[in-house]
């Protein structure tokens, strides 16, 4: 009787686990694409989340009419550059672009000397300038027939582009409800990790927010001043499209060490154009300004508010991303808060276990060293005795 009775609830069991894991397969599946941007307006609502209860609270709003500010409010903040930028792009690609086929029309296509001199390519490089410049209609038809064979990768860019802007409007709409029912979900996440892992769990959470809030400010601030230092900088060496290269400068500043490739590429066109001076000045100015920037307010803010060291945040960033992407610049660094949380718990609960008996060792040792001093000092004292 009770061994059919446990083999019936062992099948149940087992029906009832797999019926979960399929349910967990068809909701991941579900929600696959919407996990990036969920993220993102996490991310984002947890960072602003004092504003919004500042409306809330102070001001008296209601949650939807609070969280329509904030959601308004983030999406201009985003919207507006991201325009901005693409106008500017389109405007100097379309420029490029026709000061290209003008050159190519008239035979008069080049490029800088120091690209000529190169020891590997630059005779390549002239032999490619004759050709085009000795027959620019047949230079011309050969371009166009290359666009048209690659049209597909055109395709791809666009579909990426569309995808992005698809996901930007999930995780802008998303945030309206992390920031309306964000308390409500946390208690309840909180709740149904303590009931698992048991009330551990909220220095955990503490741990992870902690740390989302000095990453999020420690690489924003950083990515923020570094920008606008690097667009003084291009407007004082007369770099083409200040503006431009300034939002690119941001973008690039979110990865760690990443901004020398922008300010320095932009030196090295400067000297390669003949503006010497300008290119000199905008190297050391992104060497002795732009770059202390990121010395300094990353591992200040960051390292100095988690208390983590800077080395594992720096491993964070640059892991997180590689493993998911632009988002991991934020994950990489929560999930090695979180490892190193519950190593250092782990070091604490069991540091008796692990320090006790190298330490009792230590202890019998110089007991057993003292107690044979005093035996030969009381063998010796004997002997002295019989002497006299």
């Amino acid at each position: 009787m009770i061994e059919n009775w446990t083999k019936e609830v062992v099948i149940q069991r087992l029906l009832a686990i797999t019926l979960l894991v399929m349910l967990f397969i068809l909701c991941f599946q579900v929600v696959q694409f919407f996990i990036v941007p969920a993220l993102w307006a996490a991310i984002l609502a947890y960072v602003t989340f004092p504003i919004y209860n500042f409306f809330y609270k102070k001001v008296k709003l209601s949650p939807n009419v609070s969280a329509g500010i904030m959601t308004v409010s983030i999406s201009l903040i985003i919207g507006v550059p991201l325009v901005v930028g693409v106008f500017i792009l389109q405007q100097e690609a379309l420029s490029l672009y026709s000061n290209l086929i003008y050159r190519v029309k008239v035979g008069y296509l080049d490029v800088p000397d120091a690209l000529k001199e190169l020891p590997v390519i630059g005779q390549q490089v002239k032999d490619a300038l004759w050709r085009i410049n000795k027959n620019p209609e047949g230079a011309l038809e050969a371009f166009r027939a290359w666009i048209q064979s690659h049209l597909y990768y055109g395709k791809m860019a666009l579909d990426v582009v569309l995808s992005s802007l698809a996901k930007l409007g999930m995780a802008l709409m998303t945030l309206f409800f992390f920031y309306r029912d964000g308390i409500s979900l946390v208690r309840q996440i909180r709740q149904a990790l303590r009931n698992i892992i048991g009330n551990r769990i909220d220095g955990y959470i503490d741990s992870v927010g902690m740390t989302t809030r000095a990453v999020v400010y420690g690489i924003g601030l950083t990515a923020l001043a570094q920008a606008l230092l690097a667009g003084i900088g291009y407007y004082f060496a007369n770099a083409p499209s200040p503006i431009l290269l300034t939002i690119i400068t941001f973008i690039i500043a979110l990865i760690p060490f990443g901004t020398p490739f922008v300010w320095g590429a932009v030196s090295i066109w400067l000297l390669s154009q003949g503006h010497t001076v300008e290119g000199i000045g905008l190297a050391l100015w992104g060497i002795f300004v732009i770059s202390w920037v990121d010395n300094l307010i990353r591992p200040i803010v960051i390292s100095g508010a988690t208390k983590i060291p800077f080395i594992i945040i720096f491993i964070g960033v640059l892991g997180g991303l590689t493993a998911f992407g632009f988002v991991g610049l934020f994950i990489g660094p929560v999930v090695l808060a979180i490892a190193l949380a519950v190593w250092r718990e782990w070091i604490s609960q069991h540091k008796n276990e692990i320090f006790e008996p190298k330490e009792a060792a230590l202890i019998d040792n110089q007991m057993l060293l003292n107690f044979d001093d005093q035996a030969f000092h009381d063998q010796s004292k004997g002997k002295k005795k019989k002497l006299f």
